[in-house]
């Protein structure tokens, strides 16, 4: 028999205190305003032209879904429901869409130090500025910037954000070298569960690192 949960029901989503925990150091890595909180979650202010703000909900279920969503006038309004985006697809009124270009996955780890070291013909600087850390791994040759990443402490939880290998400097251990680096630095300063928000892409990545999918992230966003 099946047991997933039926259209219209709550799903079990991700843990409500992980969801706080990330955007909270999402906004924190972006400088963005702090989160402000709402009866049926988060909403974070974001002010970019393709992302105004984004509301995430704590608990998936249709009649929110279709509250939060229902209320919303402004276009390119985002909205995160945990739950799978077929399912998600069904619950949104008119001028909603779900963009599964951004739909991916919450992830957690355990951190722990492990000192990488650059591979050969890069070099790699790292970086804090109002609790958040800046990995930057160059091209020892040219100088140019090869892979990049950044991760914001929030007591014991740090989150990871904007984990990014160039083109012509993938598949030579850079992404990983740029986590662990991350992981380590996070470490130092009192961290010990990581998280961040993968796209299908960097998931694999993330999982030879030793990190799990949590939940699934539906993005949703307001086009009419």
């Amino acid at each position: 028999m099946d047991d997933s949960p039926s259209p219209g029901l709550p799903h079990p989503g991700a843990d409500p205190k992980l969801i706080t925990d990330w955007v909270a150091g999402w906004a924190a890595s972006r400088g963005t305003p702090a989160p402000v909180e709402r009866p049926w979650g988060l909403y974070m202010a974001v002010g970019d032209e393709r992302l105004l703000g984004r509301h995430v909900l704590l608990e998936a279920d249709e009649a929110t879904v279709h509250q939060v969503a229902a209320a919303v006038r402004v276009p390119h309004t985002w909205m995160m429901v945990f739950a799978e985006p077929e399912v998600v697809t069904g619950w949104l009124p008119s001028g909603w869409e779900v963009d599964h270009a951004e739909t991916g996955h919450l992830m957690t780890a355990g951190l722990q130090t492990t000192r990488p070291v650059p591979p050969e013909g890069y070099t790699r600087t790292v970086e804090s500025r109002d609790g958040v850390t800046y990995v930057r791994v160059d091209d020892a040759a040219t100088g140019d910037p090869a892979a990049s990443g950044q991760a914001a402490v929030l007591g014991e939880t740090a989150v990871m954000d904007r984990i990014l290998t160039q083109e012509a400097h993938r598949r030579r251990g850079l992404g990983s070298l740029v986590m662990r680096t991350l992981a380590d630095s996070t470490v130092a300063a009192g961290a010990t569960l990581g998280l961040l928000g993968a796209t299908p892409q960097g998931r694999a990545l993330y999982e030879t690192l030793g990190w799990k999918a949590h939940s699934i992230l539906t993005e949703c966003v307001y086009r009419p």
